[in-house]
């Protein structure tokens, strides 16, 4: 366990940990409630911006017609990969960033 707390009172890597458990609205939640530990907020934030751009190529592969059911299943399939990388990294305590979408949570992380 992180010896570090975060403003909620849990350590840090349980509280990353929670930003993907359900994923996207754990984020939501945790980017609300966090005021100080930076590595709550950059997993919230990776959390809101993975776990949304998937869900909204999960809407656009449904006007796809024929190869959107394909789209989906492989849009699932990723989202279920990320889903345990990122909750096993972030219980870890390591600071795992998805290629692109995590440069983009962290930039986002230094505007808060």
């Amino acid at each position: 366990m992180s010896p570090f707390k975060s403003s909620t009172g849990l350590p840090e890597n349980l509280a990353g940990f929670l930003c993907y458990l359900v994923p996207f609205v754990g984020g939501a939640v945790f980017l609300a409630l966090e005021k100080r530990s930076r590595y709550v907020m950059f997993h919230a934030l990776q959390s809101l911006i993975v776990f949304g751009i998937l869900i909204l190529g999960h809407v656009a592969s449904g006007f796809i017609p024929l190869l959107g059911s394909l789209i989906a299943l492989l849009l699932q399939l990723i989202g279920v990969i990320l889903w345990i990388v990122l909750m096993t990294a972030a219980l870890q305590g390591k600071w795992y960033k998805v290629p692109y979408f995590g440069d983009a949570a962290e930039s986002q992380m230094r505007r808060l």
